[in-house]
């Protein structure tokens, strides 16, 4: 029986056990300030500090950057990883035109560079560089994650972007005549990505000139990002660091078993969520379940394992006021069916066998034979 196959794929899967059970947070991420404006638009009255997880920003700058086709430009709109910016901007601007010029305000403030390639809002907030569709996925998804309507405008002629919001009331701080567009029954109110002043910038409602009579393809996000896995950090306050960890055990487990997944968070803070992130063979990533941490910051998860399947898991805890979130690396769990299961347990049974005949084989003692030596014969 030929076991030596058999035997380098138990050790590459303990090998790979061992590699995969542990892992921390980055500690340090990227941090960005944007100043905003009172209620009145007209004095800088806030100064949002933002941070992105390494682990985050690698997640992102990892996927796919194609912006070949219309279809392309909606998947850069990744609302739920800005939430915590729109949670902040809501606070201070519960109205929803100046929440919109909020948003403006923030991607007012980047600089404008010709950009060949999409690039995700996490990238774009932690260069603060871009030119218009690019501020546009960052204004989009803040907006969005808003819970406001929101679309992108392509301008194919004029080469340009922005986007347009749906308002319950037409714009009332707008400098010049409110402009809008109607698709699907639907008013969206212009907003202009562009403008480098952020205090005297574009408004919601106001619309350059050269585009107000181009054509104009409107792109809906039902394809955006639903979920993404962790989020940036926002508050008003300078944020301090924060870890988190992630341990994962077995690694590699049989469909139908459980896993268990805990870590700690520091700082050591009770009663904080964090979400636990699931991606599957290379789709979007999904929420498995959100655990809160207990006194001493620890928090632990048991998940069940219903399919087979390479998995990947992470852990995210977007941050308070006073700290910066923190995403783990991205994990990866091992499910294999029972049937194979079973196929190891016989390959090792059958390799135990095996050594054990070995040595038995190599202990058991050869009969002592006796040589008589002729003897001459004994004359009398």
């Amino acid at each position: 029986m030929k076991t030596r196959p058999l035997a380098a794929v138990i050790v590459a899967l303990m090998v790979l056990s061992l590699s995969q059970t542990f892992q921390l947070s980055f500690a340090q991420g990227y941090n960005s300030s944007y100043q905003l404006l009172d209620l009145q638009g007209e004095n800088p009255a806030y100064t949002l500090n933002v941070n992105v997880p390494e682990a985050l920003l690698q997640h992102y700058q990892s996927m796919s950057h194609r912006l070949s086709i219309l279809t392309d430009f909606p998947h850069f709109v990744t609302p739920d990883a800005l939430k915590p910016i729109a949670n902040c901007l809501r606070q201070i601007y519960p109205n929803d035109e100046d929440f919109v010029n909020g948003a403006l305000q923030i991607v007012h403030q980047m600089t404008y560079i010709e950009t060949q390639q999409g690039k995700y809002p996490t990238e774009t907030l932690t260069d603060n560089t871009g030119d218009c569709d690019i501020f546009s996925y960052v204004a989009a998804s803040i907006i969005k994650a808003g819970n406001l309507n929101v679309v992108l405008l392509d301008y194919q002629a004029k080469k340009h972007m922005n986007i347009g919001i749906h308002l319950t009331t037409p714009p009332e701080k707008a400098r010049t005549d409110v402009f809008k567009i109607t698709h699907d029954n639907t008013d969206y109110y212009i907003a202009e990505t562009t403008g480098g002043n952020w205090t005297k910038g574009w408004r919601v409602g106001e619309c350059p000139d050269n585009m107000k009579a181009a054509e104009t393809t409107v792109l809906t996000l039902e394809n955006d990002e639903e979920i993404s896995p962790g989020q940036v950090s926002a508050s008003f306050k300078k944020l301090a660091d924060s870890t988190l960890s992630l341990q994962i055990w077995p690694p590699i487990a049989v469909e139908k078993t459980t896993v268990t997944l805990k870590g700690s968070l520091a700082p050591t803070i009770a009663h904080e969520n964090v979400t636990l992130y699931l991606g599957v063979s290379g789709n979007p990533w999904t929420t498995l379940d959100t655990v809160q941490t207990q006194t001493d910051g620890s928090f632990e998860y048991t998940w069940k394992t219903d399919n087979a399947g390479m998995y990947a898991i992470r852990a995210s805890w977007t941050g308070t006021n006073t700290y910066a979130g923190s995403t783990t690396e991205t994990m990866n769990a091992t499910v294999i069916p029972l049937f194979l299961a079973l196929l190891f347990a016989v390959a090792i049974i059958a390799i135990i066998v095996a050594i054990i005949a070995v040595i038995a084989s190599k202990n058991t003692k050869q009969p002592d034979f006796a040589v008589i030596e002729p003897q001459p014969p004994t004359i009398q």
